[in-house]
């Protein structure tokens, strides 16, 4: 479902000086897999999952989507595909601070091609009702803690239904039971077919996962054999 094809991101500061955080990454993420992502802060983890939802353009190499290679598709088609397939939960909650928790949630209902947008409201109602913050929804976000952040922004990656969520440790920075509670819901997602790619410091979590990878040095190293994954 997302394949990683010998890619590598660079990012030029000046012409004497540039940064490689991604350097020929090979990865298959399968339909239905959890698939996880650990490395310390600074070793590409973040890079390598905004890759994958087409918000940075590879400086080599290509990633598929659906058997699309998603820097061949139009502008147009490249926002319908993060629209519509990709959920993204960023590692900063990201919300809008005017808007409250309801309208937060119901956003990405703009942008959706196939959903209708009369119900927006009644669905992220029960979205946020499933992620344990429906008491809530006239909240603002200056007014919620950190863990009622994370519950909303994963809401809102999950207000189109998409098939594909990405997150960018969605458990950083929350208690132990919160960070439980976050898992919980990742991991009926995943019981449900939703395809998980999924970054974190925490090693811990590895077990949650079908299968994980460690970040080193914007090399992708494989934990279940011990070897960088094999090119598609």
């Amino acid at each position: 479902m997302i394949s990683f094809q010998n890619v590598s991101k660079t990012y030029y500061l000046d012409p004497k000086v540039s940064i490689t955080p991604v350097r020929g990454a090979n990865l298959n993420v399968n339909r239905g897999e959890f698939v996880l992502l650990i490395g310390r802060s600074g070793s590409g983890k973040t890079s390598l999952l905004n890759l994958a939802a087409g918000l940075i353009r590879p400086t080599s190499g290509r990633i598929l989507v659906n058997n699309a290679d998603i820097w061949s598709l139009t502008d147009r088609q490249l926002s319908s595909l993060r629209a519509n397939t990709i959920g993204f939960v960023f590692q900063y909650p990201s919300l809008i601070p005017a808007l409250n928790v309801l309208e937060n949630t119901a956003l990405p209902a703009s942008f959706n091609t196939t959903s209708p947008r009369d119900t927006a409201r009644e669905r992220a109602a029960t979205i946020l009702d499933k992620v344990g913050v429906g008491s809530r929804m006239e909240a603002f976000p200056k007014q919620l803690s950190a863990g009622e952040q994370k519950r909303v922004v994963l809401a809102r990656a999950l207000m189109n239904e998409p098939e594909i969520l990405l997150a960018d440790e969605p458990t950083s920075d929350l208690d132990e039971l919160t960070e439980r509670d976050i898992m919980a819901i990742l991991l009926k997602l995943h019981s449900r077919g939703t395809t998980i790619l999924m970054v974190t410091h925490s090693p811990e979590l590895i077990p949650c996962a079908n299968r994980a990878f460690r970040m080193e040095d914007g090399h992708l190293v494989d934990l279940n054999s011990g070897s960088n994954p094999p090119a598609a």
